[in-house]
Order: C-alpha cells, then structure tokens, then sequence
C-alpha cells in the first residue's frame, strides 16, 4: 500500500529520483532555464523554490542545507550572492512552467522551466483594484430629500 506516499514517481526508484531532480534543480540555478517534460517540471518546482527560499533566509544553516542539497558549491555561492538580491521583496513564485509542445521522439509533453527576471517581477507586481460588487436584484437605496431641493423649487416660483 502507498499510504502517505505523496508526490510524483517519475517511473525511476527513490535514489535515481533524488538525484535527478538535485541535477535538475543544479543545472536550473546554474543556467536559469531548463528543458524538461512537464512531470519532471513540476516535481522540480517546490524543491527550486525551497532552494531560493532557503537563499533569502541567508544564514549560515540554510547555506549548509542548501549546499547538502545541490551538486555544485559554485552554484550555491551564487545562489546565496547574485540570486538571492533579485527575489528578497517576492514572497514565492520564483520559478515559471512553460509548456512547449511535444517531443518529436516519444510524443512527451515538454516544458521550459524559467527563473524569473528583475524586469518580469515588476510587470507581475501591479495589484488590480477590485470593483465593488453590484448585487442582482437588489433595490437602490433612495437619496434622502434635502433643503437643495425645496430651495430650487422656490426660487423657480419665484422668478416666475
């Protein structure tokens, strides 16, 4: 039974997995796009984006996980140096899934899996305004009579 067995197998056994998606997660900091099918893609998401979390929080702890976890120590110096800068007022959404096409091969769906840039972050940054809710069926509240009223009607009497 699988009980509490949660995520994506990837048809590969739990120590090729692991590597897999270490190289995975490597080769994306390091060159900050990758080419992958989309199952692959989104297992590699969660595990990339704990990685740059664990780059904001900059201590000397998540350096040392960081570093347990990917495969290049350059990587890792880059990712807590240059990486870390360019994510510090986001709170999540580091990574974005493209979907390709198929692969000419086999007929896989593949993906392009991006970091994003400085520049696409403020474009996605701009909050929409909420229109207020118009509810159906609801009747218009009357504006209350005011002293503008009666006074235009007397001075209409008047020039008249």
């Amino acid at each position: 039974m699988r009980h509490r067995k949660a995520g994506n197998q990837l048809g590969r056994n739990p120590s090729h997995r692991r590597a897999m998606l270490r190289n995975m997660v490597t080769s994306l900091l390091k060159y900050e796009q990758i080419e992958t099918t989309d199952a692959k893609a989104k297992s590699l998401r969660p595990i990339a984006e704990k990685m740059i979390s664990l780059a904001k929080r900059g201590d000397l702890h998540a350096r040392r996980q960081a570093l347990a976890y990917l495969k290049d120590k350059a990587v890792t110096h880059r990712l807590f140096d240059e990486l870390k800068d360019r994510y510090l007022d986001r709170q999540g959404g580091y990574v974005r899934i493209i979907k390709k096409g198929v692969r000419k091969g086999d007929g896989a769906p593949v993906s392009v899996v991006q970091l994003l840039t400085p520049d696409e972050q403020e474009k996605s940054g701009k909050k929409k305004t909420k229109k207020p809710k118009v509810i159906k069926g609801a009747a218009k509240v009357p504006e209350k009579d005011t002293d503008t009223g009666k006074r235009k009607k007397e001075m209409d009497v008047e020039r008249s």
